[in-house]
Formats: structure tokens, sequence, C-alpha cells
């Protein structure tokens, strides 16, 4: 280690720490939210035992990958029905497209259990048990791994400096979980822009899982969503979210001054 412990792999460690906070964003929303479904109690210690558990499984992830990257991009099976769609999936294809399709499918359901109502007021969403929420985590935590670790391949092939990253960028995961579920339970609004920002993450990741597969649907290739437009997406959510909400605060106000002006020429 000390004879590769140059300058050039300094920075790129640095690069690479800097990449999983990024790339870490998107995981670290859906850490926050899927942990309410554990009991009260022992919700920050799911999240931090869930991302420790993704840490050493991406290590793990990562070095097989180094191993068997070949495999995972060797084609599985293809599908042709007509003009209609064709593709030919891998390994590396399949698991993108299934934790999209999984990411939708959780923030639909979040989204439907705030809207739905029952005879008795709000339906709360059923709790789950501590380990079924920390086998989610980690799970989810291993699909959101494949760009990272993916990208610290193309940017080094030196191992110790990929796995340091990884686990500088779960230290910090682990550091910032609890700060941002705290966040999102005292500002209950940016709870449900977070639950969309969470939907757009499985369009993104569908998106870059049909690429993958050279997916074609009625004579369309299907193309990834880039990060760049992710986030510029998030920026304009989070300003019309602001603005909505600045604008609804002033419009309470109007009809309280309204109500009250009334009251007292009334009296």
């Amino acid at each position: 280690m000390l004879e590769t412990l140059t300058i050039d792999n300094i920075f790129t460690l640095g690069m690479l720490v800097m990449l999983q906070i990024v790339l870490g964003f998107d995981n670290l929303l859906y850490i926050s939210l899927e942990s309410k479904n554990a009991p009260a109690d022992k919700q920050s210690y799911v999240r931090k035992l869930g991302i420790g558990l993704a840490v050493l499984l991406r290590i793990v992830l990562l070095i097989a990958l180094v191993k068997l990257i070949a495999y995972f991009q060797d084609p599985i099976f293809s599908i042709h029905l007509g003009d209609f769609i064709h593709g030919t999936f891998n390994i590396h294809s399949l698991i993108v497209l299934l934790g999209g399709v999984f990411i939708l499918y959780t923030a639909l359901k979040e989204i439907w259990h705030m809207m739905a109502l029952e005879e008795d007021g709000h339906a709360p969403p059923k709790k789950k048990s501590t380990g079924a929420v920390i086998v989610m985590i980690v799970i989810m935590n291993i699909v959101f791994s494949f760009d990272s670790i993916l990208s610290a391949m193309a940017l080094t092939d030196v191992l110790w400096v990929m796995t340091t990253a990884i686990i500088i960028g779960g230290l910090l995961m682990i550091w910032l979980a609890d700060g941002v579920s705290t966040f999102l339970a005292k500002n209950r609004m940016y709870e449900v822009l977070g639950l969309f920002i969470l939907f757009l993450v499985g369009v993104m990741l569908l998106s870059e899982g049909g690429h993958l597969a050279h997916l074609k649907l009625f004579g369309n290739h299907v193309t990834p969503m880039s990060k760049t437009t992710f986030y510029f997406v998030i920026f304009i959510l989070v300003i019309v979210d602001v603005v909505q909400g600045r604008y609804q605060k002033k419009l309470i106000a109007m009809k309280d001054a309204h109500a009250a002006e009334n009251h007292k020429h009334n009296h």
C-alpha cells in the first residue's frame, strides 16, 4: 500500500469520496424514509446498522466486480416483440431495473399512505420489524452502489483507494442519516417533496437499466437520465415547494386578517 501511496492516488481518493457523497444523496433519502417504518426507538439504530452492513457488502461487491465484471455484462436473454420492444438483458441491467421498480413502488406506496383516509381519519402505515427494515436498507444500498463502484473502477484500478472511498462514504452517510431523518420529521411538508424526489430516483434507475439493456420501445432507444438533469429537476422541485409554501402562508395570513376584521365589525 505504501508503494501506491502517491499524489495521484490521494487525489483520486478525494475525487471518489466526493463522488460517493454526490451519488449517495438519493440513497440517503431512501434510508431516511424507509427507517420510518421501524419502531420509533429503533430508527436511528436501524439506519446506522443498515448502512454499516451495506458498506461491508459494497466492499465484497467491489471485489466481486473487479474479478467478475465481464460476467455481469454478458447477455443473459433477449426480448424481441415486433416493433414494440427490443432489448438484451444482463445481470447489471436487471439489478438496476428491479431497483428502479422497487423504488417507484416504495414512493407510490408512501404517497398513497399520505392520501389514504379511513372513517377515523388518516390511516397510519403499518410498522415493519427492525430486521425487515435493515434488510431493505441493505438491499437498496447495494442497488445504489453499482453507480459509485463502476465509476470508481473507471477512475482507478487501485483496490485500497476504492475500498477507502467506500468506507469514508459510508461513515459520512451514517453521520448524516439521523440529521436528514430529523429534518424530515420536523418539516413534514418536505416529506412529500422527498417522496417525489424518490419517485424521480426510480425513474432515473429505470432509464439507466433500460439503456444498459439496449432497450427500444416502439422503435425509440431508452436513454439514461443524466445526474445533471436529475439534480436540476430536484432544484426546480425544491424552488416550487418553497415558493408554494410561502404563498400558502401568505394566503392563510390574509384569510386570518380578513376574518379578524369581520369579527371586529360584527362586534
